[in-house]
């Protein structure tokens, strides 16, 4: 589970676009690209998404 985050984590830092197009580009009336907000939060989260994973990963091997 910690190694899945820690890869979504990664992705969502350093691809917020893509990350944009794959699972959110659907949803949006005219799908041309995300908003800055957008990408801020996504970065964001994968920084949190990445911390939890490598907490997982830690508190297992404890």
């Amino acid at each position: 589970m910690g190694i899945f985050l820690i890869i979504m984590g990664v992705f969502m830092v350093s691809k917020p676009s893509l990350f944009w197009l794959l699972f959110e580009s659907w949803k949006s009336n005219d799908a041309t690209e995300p908003s800055s907000w957008y990408i801020w939060s996504t970065v964001f989260g994968g920084i949190i998404t990445t911390i939890v994973g490598i907490s997982c990963i830690i508190v297992a091997y404890l």
